[in-house]
């Protein structure tokens, strides 16, 4: 008889095996693929370009795209079961470069390390290891804040990485990444960041500014207003 753990890994295998990964390689998360502009991701998830949050304008335009799966089947009152809860698709120059997973919590419980790195491993191929030979590369923000590192696949443009996370329960998340894209957006935005601090001055200046000019308008409005009204 199937264990209540047997019966998870099995479900997540399916969910991990169902939504168009035949022939997947590196460079995408189910059918969504790396190098994707903002228009086409949103067609995938069924929303709006113009939900895109810009992170960054310049030296380049950086957007996020968060998206929730629907908890139930598309024409049906079955609830899902897929357990994904959460993806934020990163954009640099409109094209994909990032793609964060968060798997729910109570879809993977009870699944151990080993379990999730044997259905991602159906999908990806064999795992990294430390002994791969592989450079050493630049770690992102994002990476560092996802908790502990469980396992990696990649090749020599793009990684995929799972992390058992403290966020939302005891869960995990998987990053898919395209390492070229990925270090252009970490330039741009280590630059953008010191462009917000060279022009944080001038800001502040133009918004007082505005700030003053704003009041003394609405000042003078209220005196035309009131000097026609007034009667002693």
């Amino acid at each position: 008889m199937l264990n209540v753990r047997t019966v998870g890994i099995c479900a997540f295998g399916i969910v991990f095996a169902t939504h168009g990964l035949d022939g997947q390689g590196l460079s995408q998360y189910r059918n969504f693929a790396l190098g994707s502009d903002v228009a086409s991701i949103s067609i995938l998830t069924g929303g709006t370009a113009s939900e895109a949050k810009t992170i960054h304008k310049r030296p380049a335009l950086l957007q996020d795209l968060e998206w929730r799966p629907s908890r139930w089947i598309l024409g049906s009152v079955s609830p899902s079961t897929d357990a994904v809860r959460q993806i934020v698709f990163s954009f640099y120059d409109d094209r994909l470069f990032r793609i964060v997973v968060d798997y729910d919590h109570e879809r993977t419980e009870g699944l151990t390390d080993a379990d999730m790195i044997d259905a991602i491993s159906a999908v990806y191929g064999t795992r990294l290891t430390r002994t791969s030979g592989r450079a050493a590369r630049v770690v992102s923000r994002v990476e560092i804040e996802s908790g502990s590192s469980v396992a990696k696949w990649g090749d020599a443009g793009h990684v995929v990485a799972l992390y058992r996370t403290a966020s939302y329960g005891d869960a995990f998340r998987l990053i898919v990444t395209d390492s070229a894209l990925a270090a252009l957006a970490r330039k741009a935005e280590v630059r953008a960041a010191r462009l917000d601090a060279q022009e944080a001055p001038s800001r502040e200046i133009a918004r007082q500014k505005k700030e003053r000019d704003d009041g003394r308008a609405a000042a003078e409005k209220a005196r035309v207003a009131n000097k026609g009204a007034f009667r002693p």
